[in-house]
């Protein structure tokens, strides 16, 4: 069956399904676009690249993100502005780029994702202008040479002023309240008294305590009958202050029985009638006459007499006993007096470490106290010298030792070599430079330094040094003088033993005029003090260019 032709001679539904093609592409072509407010800048100089989309309000949009548009860079991504009409959404993005090399470049075209479908906007050529500096109007001045800046001042007094003053601080308070003898107050003076002076000096404030003439009696009896069971207690019966009146007269009774003590019947008959009137009147409030208040005073006044001369004298024996429970008790208090001390004082370093550390770090901390060997290399003083000829400007922790190997006399005869080192492979840290000047022959070729890397590396493991990892790079000095540099990680002997630790190694060789110069570096992997050292002797190693003999 034919189509059928349309009047333009073209079939019909070929004719509509190009219409609807065209009509599809062209509302998709026009739903992005891209522009730039310029295509011209100056270098540094922003261009704002702005790419607008047009969509339905169902569809996600994913602009390009990060580093796309190189090879100009994106100084600001600007947020997506949003317009809404009817059933569509106008969204516009902004992008800051820029370029700080002149030349042309092309924006590449950017990706752009509208739904399910991915639309690419148009590349974009820019040019990027230098600066035109007009000489006439700028004066050119001569590079200013480098300027030696004096090192800051050490503020180590400081540290060292605030730590004497804490110590001092800490050791007046130990002092002031632990070691020093603090005056006696009037309590411990008494208590100090042997028991007979202290009952009659409390008897005598007894009589100044106003309770008669207040008739305070049941507070006059308790304080009279403290006095007479304290000293009791502590001369004759130890329970006589918990002890009832029938108790303690029965245990004065026993005693005096037993012949321990020689105070009378009549002396204990005494003391009962004062302690029964005394329970009558605290528990009865039983109410005797004043004058016969003052007459128990009195009694108990003569009794407590009467019981110092009934007491035997002590033995020499007993004083002894006396005198060393005295003398222990005395260490007992040194001694607890030296545990404080020595628990405040490890505190208070304990808690130091602790702030130390948490402000410089504690391995730091703990380098410092107990020693680290390439942390005082590091924070020692650095000597800058020329070694060999031509000469090798270095920074190193030590100056480094002349220390030229013995040579046959027929390869004496073809090169001349110069060493100076600091400590070796078997060591946490060693520096060692070389300068070897071969004699010039006709024919010779130029110096490889990658061979004489490898010889190196031989060398290396003729001392011991195994598993060595090779890595090699282009290496430039401040003066621009240029080497090769070798590196790696190693297994380092042990001295004296067969045993290895994990290092690192830097190898650095030049080469120049028949001269070959090498700076060789071996340290402990993890060592952080020796990378910062090798990081400064390989940012201060500097060629010194051999000068030319003067013409006659």
């Amino acid at each position: 069956m034919k189509n059928k032709i349309s009047a333009f001679g073209v079939p019909s539904t070929g004719f509509l399904c190009i219409v609807f093609f065209l009509l599809s592409y062209f509302s998709f072509a026009q739903q992005i676009s891209s522009s730039a407010d310029t295509t011209s800048i100056k270098i540094g100089e922003q261009i704002t690249y702005k790419v607008q989309v047009e969509t339905d309000t169902t569809n996600l949009v994913v602009f390009p993100e990060g580093q796309t548009f190189l090879p100009l860079e994106v100084i600001d991504s600007y947020k997506i502005d949003t317009t809404k009409k009817d059933a569509t959404y106008k969204l516009v993005k902004k992008y800051g780029l820029t370029q700080f090399d002149s030349g042309t470049y092309t924006i590449p075209r950017q990706k752009i994702l509208i739904g399910d479908k991915t639309f690419f906007s148009d590349s974009l050529k820019v040019e990027v202008k230098s600066i035109v500096v007009d000489t006439t109007k700028q004066g050119l001045y001569d590079i200013k040479p480098i300027i030696e800046v004096e090192k800051s001042p050490s503020q180590w007094w400081k540290y060292l002023l605030v730590t004497l003053l804490v110590l001092s601080v800490i050791s007046f308070l130990l002092y002031w309240f632990l070691w020093r003898k603090k005056p006696l107050t009037k309590e411990e003076k008494i208590a100090l008294l042997p028991p007979y002076d202290r009952a009659k000096l409390a008897l005598q404030q007894l009589d100044e305590s106003g309770y008669l003439e207040n008739a305070e009696l049941k507070d006059y009896y308790s304080e009279l009958t403290f006095i007479i069971r304290k000293y009791l207690d502590e001369k004759v019966y130890d329970r006589a202050l918990e002890s009832t009146t029938d108790e303690l007269i029965n245990r004065l009774n026993l005693l005096k029985d037993g012949n321990q003590i020689a105070i009378s019947k009549e002396d204990i008959k005494n003391i009962e009638t004062i302690l029964k009137r005394a329970d009558l009147v605290k528990f009865a409030k039983s109410a005797p006459d004043i004058e016969l208040a003052k007459l128990d005073r009195n009694t108990i006044d003569l009794g407590i007499d009467q019981v110092k001369q009934a007491l035997p004298e002590p033995t020499e024996e007993e004083k002894l006993l006396d005198q060393r429970y005295q003398e222990e008790r005395e260490k007992k208090l040194k001694r607890k007096k030296i545990v404080i001390t020595v628990v405040a004082i490890i505190a208070l370093a304990v808690l130091t470490f602790i702030g130390f550390g948490l402000k410089y770090g504690f391995t730091y901390v703990k380098d410092t106290i107990i020693g680290h060997e390439t942390k005082e290399l590091l924070e020692g003083n650095w000597v800058t010298s020329d070694y060999g000829f031509p000469a090798i400007t270095i920074s190193t922790p030590k100056v480094l030792k002349r220390d030229n190997p013995p040579l046959p006399e027929e390869i004496k005869e073809q090169l001349q070599i110069t060493v100076f080192n600091y400590g070796s492979v078997v060591e946490p840290f060693s520096v060692k430079l070389s300068t070897i000047k071969i004699h010039q022959q006709e024919g010779q070729e130029e110096v490889d330094l990658n061979q004489v890397s490898e010889k190196a590396i031989q060398e290396f493991e003729k001392q011991g040094v195994s598993n060595m990892l090779v890595k090699k790079e282009k290496f430039v000095t401040p003066n621009n003088a240029e080497g090769l540099k070798t590196y790696g990680a190693a297994s380092l002997p042990v001295a004296n033993s067969d045993n290895f630790y994990e290092g690192e190694y830097v190898l650095l060789h030049f080469t120049t005029k028949n001269v070959i110069q090498e700076i060789a570096i071996t340290y402990r992997k993890g060592d952080v003090y020796a990378s910062e050292i090798v990081d400064r002797i390989i940012d201060s190693v500097e060629l010194v260019k051999e000068e030319a003999p003067k013409k006659e």
